[in-house]
């Protein structure tokens, strides 16, 4: 049993969403403000509710080596799948370790897990989505959350209430070599988090990695049997909304094209598993499914005098 202040407070089976002590979600109209909004959604049935203790008991996380080549990036994700089922990330650093993202299970063999390897100096999470259960794994970690300002709205607790750093920076150097990118779109805030390639130490990584959270979409043909994909072909979507299937707005992508472009990756990794692009050409493919998504949103368009 894990000894957090946060174990009987209500979490959105939807959604994962943790609600502070001073928030109770069941008075709301439809519930869970995250799952009302329209980036997410809610279930015919309505919205329900479990707390960290009752999780513990019917599901576990699973961790893995992102790659068998590198052992310093570890992703985790949670079975059987609850909420939107996205995955985390560990990175150690010989500065400290970070955490990218957030899964709503955080259980002793977790904590254990985490512990063994020198616990962490940062929690950053991409976007509201994925605040989940921040209260218990800042608690419990003893280790800042690093927010972007931007949406801070979407806390379901009071500033006061939790161990925030906000990134107020476009680009935010976490520890030497993690950097925050904030990218928006998505959320005004939106975060990807570039690791750089002197951390990973591969052959594959001599550029470094980028998670994308959802702030780009992994589309099948990014998986494709070829080393660069035709003209035309994209490998990355932007959706403001991806279960309602809204797009971004143009300019939105183009910003993101802007602010990855000063950094350098071999690897995008989303936010599920199975989510993970490699090659030299990975950034390229992203700058070519912006122009894609860009072109064909434009496609039509009167052009104003």
């Amino acid at each position: 049993m894990l000894a957090t202040t946060t174990l009987d407070l209500p979490i959105c089976t939807t959604c994962g969403t943790q609600f502070g002590p001073t928030q109770d979600p069941k008075t709301q109209p439809f519930g869970c403000r995250i799952c009302a909004d329209p980036r997410q959604f809610v279930l015919p049935s309505g919205t329900t509710y479990t707390t960290l203790t009752s999780l513990q008991s019917t599901h576990q996380n699973q961790i893995e080596l992102l790659a068998p080549s590198n052992p310093n990036i570890y992703h985790i994700h949670t079975t059987p799948k609850f909420g939107i089922g996205q995955r985390c990330f560990f990175i150690k650093t010989p500065a400290g370790n970070v955490l990218f993202d957030l899964i709503a299970l955080l259980d002793s063999s977790t904590v254990d897990f985490i512990n063994s390897h020198g616990g962490l100096k940062a929690i950053v999470i991409s976007h509201p989505h994925y605040y989940t259960t921040h209260l218990a794994w800042s608690e419990v970690f003893s280790c800042p959350v690093y927010v972007a300002p931007e949406d801070k709205e979407w806390l379901s607790v009071s500033e006061e209430g939790g161990n925030y750093h906000w990134l107020n920076q476009q680009h935010s150097e976490v520890i030497p070599g993690i950097t925050a990118i904030k990218v928006g779109g998505h959320f005004p805030g939106s975060l990807c988090l570039h690791i750089a390639g002197h951390l990973v130490g591969d052959d594959s990584d001599s550029k470094g990695r980028l998670l994308i959270a959802d702030s780009l979409v992994t589309v099948p043909s990014a998986k494709g049997p070829y080393q660069h994909p035709p003209k035309g072909v994209a490998s990355y979507a932007f959706m403001w909304s991806i279960p309602n299937m809204i797009p971004m707005p143009v300019e939105d992508i183009k910003n993101i094209g802007r602010a990855l472009e000063p950094y350098s990756f071999n690897w995008t990794h989303g936010a599920f598993p199975g989510l993970d692009v490699t090659g030299n050409d990975v950034k390229q493919r992203v700058r070519d499914s912006i122009e894609i998504a860009v072109g064909w949103m434009l496609k039509g368009t009167k052009v104003q005098d």
